[in-house]
């Protein structure tokens, strides 16, 4: 038979949801769930007669959800919008939308989805998943880290992909000699916490 009085036991329910509770906040505290795009850069770099080049694109859209402590739950997915490329020269810029290039009448987007993620440690990660180019997939997996800050974290990661996989040059272009044939992207994202 119990012995707690009526107040002992209502202190130790109201303990135990605190607790409960805090462990919610914990938990949700850690979760991210969208990107701030307007804060965010993907960038590339590639050689062309071994001379360094590099480029970025102006327009994407994320969806994420990120909790380093439920890894299994990670997801995420991003849409480039492949005509806001910006090379550095306005003419190439056109160009490169071409049909030999990204061919951007017919494949607006490139999109990446994301198939699982791991830990690597020191706030490290790599993500595994599909990214589709011109209707051509692949799959790619990309280091990077993650550095919270408040109710934010900076999300920092780099992969390299093959522009033949997605036949990003057609014709003379296709010669690597000419054009390398691997590009380095580069990811520097804002990742935020709850909705927006």
């Amino acid at each position: 038979m119990s012995t707690q009085t009526p107040s002992k036991a209502l202190s130790t329910v109201t303990t135990a949801a605190l607790f409960a509770f805090g462990l919610a906040t914990s938990a949700s505290a850690a979760e991210y769930t969208r990107v701030d795009t307007a804060s965010s850069r993907i960038t590339f770099k590639y050689t062309q007669m071994g001379v360094g080049m590099d480029g970025h694109f102006e327009r994407f859209g994320a969806s994420i959800l990120f909790d380093p402590a439920r890894l299994e739950a990670a997801r995420a997915s991003f849409e480039l919008q492949l005509d806001s490329i910006d090379t550095g020269l306005t003419e190439a810029n056109e160009d490169v939308k071409g049909k030999i290039w990204f061919d951007t009448a017919a494949h607006p987007v490139a999109t990446f989805k994301s198939s699982g993620f791991k830990a690597l440690g020191d706030n490290r990660y790599e993500v595994s998943g599909t990214l589709t180019i011109k209707g051509r997939s692949r799959n790619v997996s990309a280091p990077f880290t993650l550095t919270p800050a408040d109710k934010a974290a900076d999300v920092n990661g780099t992969f390299t992909l093959k522009r033949s996989d997605f036949a990003i040059g057609e014709g003379e272009w296709a010669d690597v000699v000419i054009l390398a044939d691997e590009i380095r992207i580069a990811f520097q994202l804002r990742a935020l916490h709850g909705a927006q």
